[in-house]
């Protein structure tokens, strides 16, 4: 490995990173990792945090997970690739779907289609969604509906369905027929309501109301996160998603899952979906299907999917990537997915979820830069950070980036976007190690006060 003054001369001149512009690269350098294990990683100067973050929503077994890397190893040394495009396939991925169908029958959902990852997910849910109203018969269903603050990749489509303008407004126009109804989020929304379960109901209204305008009869999909994350951990009420789909089903209309995030046991359930008690059309997954460690996702199909693309001929599917259900990836996920089944992850899950969630609001009553904290289903938890708690004013970008620094150098690497510090460890996090993330983030909030005042 090359030296660590020539890592940092040359990382931002010779790369572009995702979510910043390449001049804040060059003049903010980022942090360069170089090692990890368990749920800590080092940089190139040594520094040793835990990973708050756990790498981006996707290391929930952390970094020494031996059977995923074991499996890895062997598929290398058997089929290291081979394509499933029409007309051949590989032992490995035909395992998979097997035991996907097994994981997911609780959610009504039993075919999978494999792609490369989170954005892959949901660009391939779009597209099918699209092909099945065809196939019934119903061409003019084109339309998708998704909330405000939603975040779903970054594909065109994904863009496009998108709740935030930090991902479309460089790149409009974007794909046509897309449209926003107003997320469960109490801290900020358009109705002034704070009461999530009222609020829940004027969401519901405005999806109702939002259907009738654009006629039921032109709207392939509806598409959800079942938590919201990165649009800063945006927890609905518990009767938000049932209804959505009772909606969804009475006007004809897919609803689509997105728990790139959410599956495998983020929230403190399997999924998203059987945390609210609802089953799909489809699901998008990725990201913790492989730990990290593969690119790889898969989208899972129910029974409404499956009976009209199964019995028509002509379905042809038009669509897939060079590395769908590539055999490598393939093993990882089956090596995650029993790893995870066996360490019962869900638990974990939601017993360090509590402790950072109950103690992110004791820090809110300690620091007055915390607004607002959201979290209270699984390893998922956003600090919003505000400037003035009476008018609601975000912080600003400088004393964001002190808080995200102070907290690094104390130990934890947490992860700001514009006002909101998220949280999604991995899921075997200790008690110990979850106490270093509080400590860290106090410290920061310490800092960035003084630094304010």
């Amino acid at each position: 490995m090359k030296d660590s003054n020539f890592l940092k001369e040359h990382n931002g001149r010779l790369m572009w990173h995702p979510m910043t512009s390449p001049k804040d690269s060059i003049d903010q350098p980022p942090k360069i990792i170089t090692e990890a294990d368990g749920v800590s990683i080092v940089d190139v100067d040594g520094h040793r945090v835990v990973d708050g973050v756990g790498g981006l929503w996707n290391v929930n077994l952390g970094y020494s997970c031996e059977p995923v890397k074991k499996a890895i190893s062997a598929q290398l040394d058997t089929l290291p690739y081979y394509s499933t495009f029409r007309g051949t396939s590989n032992d490995a991925v035909i395992e998979l779907s097997y035991e996907l169908s097994e994981f997911f029958a609780p959610d009504g959902l039993s075919r999978a289609f494999f792609t490369s990852g989170g954005s892959d997910s949901v660009e391939t849910s779009l597209r099918l969604a699209r092909q099945y109203h065809k196939l019934r018969g119903e061409p003019g269903r084109t339309k998708f509906l998704s909330l405000k603050k939603g975040y779903h990749g970054t594909h065109f489509g994904g863009a496009s369905v998108n709740g935030n303008a930090n991902f479309r407004s460089a790149y409009e126009p974007l794909m046509p027929g897309c449209f926003h109804i107003p997320a469960p989020y109490t801290y900020r929304n358009p109705f002034n309501e704070t009461d999530p379960e009222k609020l829940a109901q004027l969401c519901l209204q405005a999806l109702e109301d939002e259907i009738a305008f654009q006629d039921a009869g032109t709207i392939a999909a509806m598409i959800m996160e079942p938590i919201l994350g990165a649009g800063g951990v945006i927890p609905p009420h518990p009767s938000f998603a049932p209804a959505v789909q009772e909606i969804c089903n009475r006007n004809g209309i897919l609803l689509i899952t997105d728990e790139v995030i959410t599956a495998y046991g983020r929230t403190g359930a399997w999924s998203g979906a059987r945390l609210w008690g609802i089953q799909p059309d489809m699901m998008a997954t990725a990201k913790a299907i492989t730990n990290g460690y593969f690119p790889f996702g898969a989208v899972m199909l129910g029974q409404r999917m499956i009976d009209t693309f199964e019995g028509n001929p002509n379905a042809k599917i038009g669509h897939g990537y060079t590395y769908s259900g590539h055999p490598v990836g393939a093993a990882a996920a089956l090596a995650c997915l029993a790893e995870t089944k066996r360490l019962n992850v869900v638990e974990n899950a939601a017993a360090r979820g509590t402790q950072l969630f109950e103690g992110c609001q004791a820090l809110q009553k300690k620091h007055g830069i915390i607004g607002d904290v959201r979290g209270g289903y699984g390893l998922m938890t956003a600090i919003e950070m505000v400037s003035d708690r009476t008018t609601k004013k975000p912080i600003d970008a400088g004393t964001a980036a002190v808080v995200q620094e102070v907290a690094y150098q104390s130990g934890a690497m947490v992860r700001v976007s514009g006002p909101n510090l998220i949280l999604s460890p991995a899921l075997i996090l200790s008690e110990a190690e979850a106490n270093t993330i509080l400590q860290a983030l106090d410290a920061g909030f310490t800092q960035a006060a003084k630094t304010a005042a």
